[in-house]
């Protein structure tokens, strides 16, 4: 899944993403509003953390002028403010959570998970042929063996396996698995579909990842 973080402050910036990366997802900053605004409108996000106060254009202003462009990405708003009307300014902007700094990570993960479960669908478990992955515990097994993935295998079978059955290109991957400092012209992706194949495909019969020629892959039953 990839993450649009709109912080000024560097070091929670850089403390959000590091934290972020282990867990698997791909992770995107913007350092004020204007370039928040602009990532968040042209590429396909999962989930945006926006700081109210932030140079160029507000939080605030970001979130209502990304609803009121019909934009439905789950956003958690940032402030060092705590009084009641600051949320409530922040909700009725169209945010869907509020976190006040300082904010320990296990609980900005907390409402990350409650958000993207919301947005993605209510199942914690997607499940192709006997490929079972679970969203909560990272686990994966294939005919009830567990298979052992990394953060990055595990975040590109979890997006092969929400699209089982549908062609996804090169550039899809990047954009759902890698962040936007991804070089497109190298082979990584290549590479890390070969990683998946020698583990949830190599001792059995049936495989589940394809290589649709020309276009890109496909996990299929």
């Amino acid at each position: 899944m990839r993450i649009l973080v709109v912080e000024d402050e560097k070091k929670i910036a850089g403390f959000i993403k590091r934290g972020l990366k282990e867990e698997g997802y791909a992770v995107d900053v913007a350092a004020d509003g204007g370039e928040g605004y602009e990532l968040a409108s042209v590429n396909d996000y999962d989930l945006i953390i926006l700081d109210i106060m932030l140079p160029k254009c507000d939080g605030v202003t970001v979130c209502k002028k990304l609803r009121a462009e019909k934009l439905e990405t789950p956003i958690i708003m940032l402030t060092a403010k705590t009084s009641v009307q600051d949320k409530v300014t922040g909700l009725d902007a169209g945010a869907n959570d509020y976190l006040t700094k300082p904010f320990a990570f296990e609980e900005l993960l907390a409402r990350m998970r409650v958000l993207l479960r919301r947005a993605v669908q209510p199942a914690t478990r997607l499940q192709v042929a006997d490929l079972a992955l679970d969203l909560l515990s990272h686990k994966v097994s294939r005919a009830d063996r567990d298979i052992i993935l990394s953060s990055r295998e595990f975040a590109l079978l979890e997006y092969l396996m929400r699209n089982t059955g549908t062609v996804v290109t090169r550039t899809m991957i990047s954009e759902h698995v890698w962040d936007i400092d991804f070089d497109t012209s190298t082979n990584v992706i290549d590479v890390y579909i070969n990683y998946l194949r020698n583990k949830i495909d190599a001792d059995f019969d049936q495989k589940l990842i394809q290589t649709i020629r020309g276009r890109g892959y496909m996990l299929k039953e």
